[in-house]
């Protein structure tokens, strides 16, 4: 498992790929920092009310790691959704199973290689946006605690994780063009239903909050960053702070049981990846 896990982790690096990821991710960071300094330096102490600077600074926040999280996003459906599939379809697993090597450990070792990677990169956008926002936000800089970005930062690692679960399943099952036009489709209607929850909550329709809930058991990956951003922002409890999250924030609160079912989710979709590539035939 080990192996393959290495092998995942070398193949990605060395792709030309990762080079220009890299690098428009430091733009994202530069472009991001440049926008939070220059609207920071055009908020003085008295030219706004408490809850008009609450707001802002919750929104450059929760800004930044909303669009991190949506690249994050993409990387992982796009570095794992032809892991498996594009072995099989060129035949390059062949040479890999007729070692000692089980088809179960063979699965494993990609999840294990894609996450690890996809955990690095995802603590480097997370600890960079935060680091922006503290540190050149001036009075736009949100007020959170190092507890509340410890237990954001573990919440901003699970989406990564599970999309790699669920893509690898895809494509074990299917063609890597459809695992991709699946793994996409699901996660914009996973956006689009904590969207429907969040608009529902704002005009208390029960409806709406019901139908944004049932999306979000199809795939759970928007329902993890709002409850990060509940984490980060600890507006739960704080009416203060509820009426400063806009669009970024949750004023429909995910359970603790969702991101029980979240995990569950990615256990699953990783146990049904390695069961369908034992019994497929190769």
């Amino acid at each position: 498992m080990w192996t393959i896990a290495k092998l995942t982790a070398r193949e990605i690096v060395y792709k030309r790929i990762f080079l220009v990821i890299l690098l428009m991710s430091l733009a994202y960071l530069f472009f991001y920092a440049l926008g939070t300094y220059y609207a920071g330096g055009k908020v003085v102490d008295n030219s706004l009310d408490v809850l008009a600077r609450g707001f802002l600074s919750t929104q450059f926040l929760g800004m930044g790691l909303y669009f991190a999280a949506f690249i994050i996003s993409l990387l992982a459906i796009f570095s794992s959704i032809g892991s498996i599939s594009k072995e099989i379809e060129s035949r390059q697993i062949d040479p890999l199973l007729s070692r000692p090597l089980s088809r179960h450990s063979f699965v494993w070792g990609r999840f294990v290689g894609l996450s690890g990677l996809l955990i690095l990169y995802t603590t480097l956008l997370f600890v960079g946006v935060t680091i922006i926002n503290q540190s050149i936000g001036g009075n736009l800089k949100a007020d959170v605690t190092l507890v509340q970005l410890v237990q954001a930062w573990g919440l901003f690692l699970l989406q990564p994780v599970i999309l790699v679960a669920a893509s690898l399943f895809f494509s074990a099952r299917f063609t890597t063009l459809n695992s991709g036009i699946t793994m996409v489709m699901l996660y914009v209607i996973s956006m689009i239903g904590g969207f429907i929850e969040q608009f529902g909550a704002m005009i208390k329709e029960q409806m709406m909050i019901n139908i944004g809930i049932m999306i979000s058991l199809v795939f759970p990956a928007d329902s993890l960053f709002r409850k990060m951003t509940i984490a980060l922002f600890d507006s739960a409890d704080n009416p203060l702070s509820l009426a400063t999250q806009g669009v970024f924030g949750s004023v429909s609160v995910p359970s603790n049981a969702m991101i029980v079912y979240a995990c569950l989710y990615g256990v699953v979709a990783l146990w049904m990846a390695v069961r369908a590539v034992s019994t497929r035939d190769l």
